[in-house]
Order: C-alpha cells, then structure tokens, then sequence
C-alpha cells in the first residue's frame, strides 16, 4: 500500500504571521472609502432585516447604495499613481 502525501508545505501558524507590506497597506487605503461606504450599507441593511422598513429605512438604505456607488466610481475613474524606484 503506497501513502499519499501532500505536495504542498504543511501550513503552520508561524507561517501566518507576517504583517501586510507598505504596499498592501497603501492598497487599503485606498479602497478604504469603498470599505467604509459597504459597512455603511451592510448596517441600514441590517437595521431593517427583523421588521417592516419604513421610509427613513429606505431612504437610508438608498442612501447608502449611492454612496457605494459612487465610492466605486471614484475607486475606477481614479488613475494609478506611478511606480517608484523602478529602472527606467
């Protein structure tokens, strides 16, 4: 009988300590609106999940898909910042 073994490293958790780099970091502060605009829009959801939602709940919550919206739009329409430290 032939044991099958894994072909990948074992995963450990010193494995997964590792902090985020700076240019993950930068990464998230970027989407940070985006992120912050969809937990404004996942709460008004929230809110209304056990009840009837009334109008300030709909408007809320429409409020909150426009700011997502938008948060994305910006996230798209926004132009990369160059490189640094590359050869030219």
């Amino acid at each position: 009988m032939k044991h099958i073994a894994a072909l990948q490293a074992t995963v450990t958790a010193a494995s997964l300590d590792f902090e985020p780099s700076a240019a993950e970091l930068d990464a998230i502060e970027v989407e940070m609106p985006l992120i912050r605009a969809e937990v404004d829009l996942l709460d008004a959801q929230i809110m209304t999940i056990d009840r009837p939602p009334t109008e300030l709940d709909v408007r809320r919550v429409r409020r909150a898909r426009r700011r997502v919206l938008a948060a994305r739009r910006d996230l798209a329409n926004r132009t990369p910042e160059p490189l640094t430290g590359g050869a030219a």
